[in-house]
């Protein structure tokens, strides 16, 4: 195709006058150049762009994109209902809240509806123009334990089946990470070959004990999935204490954890704790959210609408009817931040930090995503001091915010 001289002008947007967060200190004042989708600078100073669209921060904080590796749904949609509608619509509403970039995750399900849903992905992963990004599927499931199914549909609860998890990455590339309770019969062998396969093996839904998770995470088990929440602390087996998950993945320093931070699911001395033992680059923030994540308060359903399950919404969470536990989150990630901040007393640049770069981290995309730094994506938050987000910007393109570039 020949291009013409207007096609060739690089598209430019300068931001100014702005808190810029970046890896090691927060520039005041500064502004950032972005070209073609890319950042091209980062200053401390003005930068002269001539025909660059300008925006002006206001003084307000400019950050990385948040990056959620764990989202079940938002806007009153589910990934697992397969359509194309709504993966579009779950992206559109949490992109309004600074997600750039998800994992679209699943629940427990057959192998038919979890084929059809990575089938969806791929459709609407084109058809994605004004949401966050999709950088891969998460699987949660169907390999878990039934004693900590919490939420999870306990008819489709099984152990790790060679044919099938092979059958099912052989069709697809777009599986990057995949969560298992590693104590099951088989669940070593299918750690290591999906972690042979590209894929980030997890821990979830699970039982097990210190012994179990070394040897997992010796064997591609790196990352703890909703840390605390369907996992083992420490137990009782015939009068003998075990140290459980909790305890595994505190004891383990390589290991890292994602933490539902929406201040329900963990009270402020759990985020403490945490954050005092695992520190920022060990902790990603997450929303796990489900449909009812920026929807009213009353009755939803998690998972899909076809054979999803019955819930509540109440008090900013969702629960199971009898209201005998959790059954998902409504957060958005700007709610995480907020709460690791004015709950847990993080500086606000490692709250961003655990929202950015540690999630961009463990899934490999640190070179291209998770910090404002040259060459990066051009995936920028621009929010106030509560961290309500004012815009949000994908590769350059506002989605979110008072202009809309086309």
């Amino acid at each position: 195709m020949i291009q013409t001289e207007q096609s060739m002008i690089p598209q430019q947007l300068k931001i100014y006058n702005g808190q810029i967060i970046t890896p090691s200190r927060i520039i005041k004042g500064g502004s950032i150049l972005i070209t073609d989708g890319k950042i091209t600078a980062v200053s401390e100073q003005h930068i002269d762009a001539p025909g660059a669209i300008e925006i002006d921060a206001k003084g307000k904080y400019v950050s990385p994109g948040f990056i959620d590796i764990h989202i079940h749904g938002g806007g009153g949609a589910d990934f697992m209902d397969n359509t194309v509608e709504a993966f579009l619509t779950i992206a559109n509403t949490h992109a309004k809240y600074g997600t750039t970039a998800m994992l679209p995750t699943t629940l427990t399900s057959s192998k038919e509806d979890l084929l059809e849903t990575l089938k969806i992905y791929e459709i609407a992963d084109q058809q994605n123009q004004a949401g966050s990004q999709f950088i891969g599927m998460h699987l949660e499931g169907p390999y878990f334990a039934l004693s900590q199914c919490g939420a999870q549909d306990p008819r489709y609860i099984r152990d790790p089946d060679p044919e099938e998890y092979k059958e099912i990455l052989s069709g697809t590339s777009v599986i990057k990470r995949w969560s298992a309770a590693p104590e099951l019969k088989g669940a070593v062998e299918f750690g290591k070959y999906v972690t042979s396969k590209g894929v980030l093996a997890a821990i979830a839904h699970t039982d097990a004990i210190y012994e179990e998770v070394l040897t997992a995470f010796e064997n591609g088990y790196t990352l703890a999935t909703h840390f605390y929440s369907g996992m083992s602390g420490v137990t009782r087996r015939n009068a003998f204490r075990y140290a459980g998950v909790i305890e595994s993945a505190y004891l383990i320093d390589e290991m890292d954890v994602e933490i539902i931070a929406d201040g329900i699911h963990l009270p402020a001395p759990l985020l403490k704790l945490i954050y005092k033992i695992k520190g920022p680059q060990k902790i990603a923030l997450i929303t796990d959210a489900m449909r009812a994540a920026a929807m009213p308060p009353g009755e939803s359903t998690l998972g899909s609408l076809k054979n999803g399950i019955r819930v509540i919404i109440e008090d900013n969470v969702a629960k199971m009817p009898d209201r005998s536990c959790f059954a998902g989150s409504v957060a958005t990630a700007d709610r995480l931040v907020r709460t690791m901040v004015n709950t847990a007393g993080v500086p606000l640049i490692e709250a961003v930090q655990m929202a950015t770069a540690t999630p961009a981290t463990i899934m490999k995309i640190i070179d291209k995503k998770g910090s404002l730094v040259n060459g990066k994506d051009a995936d920028i938050v621009i929010f106030d001091e509560n961290i309500n987000v004012e815009m949000t910007i994908i590769k350059g393109k506002i989605v979110h915010g008072k202009t809309v570039c086309s």
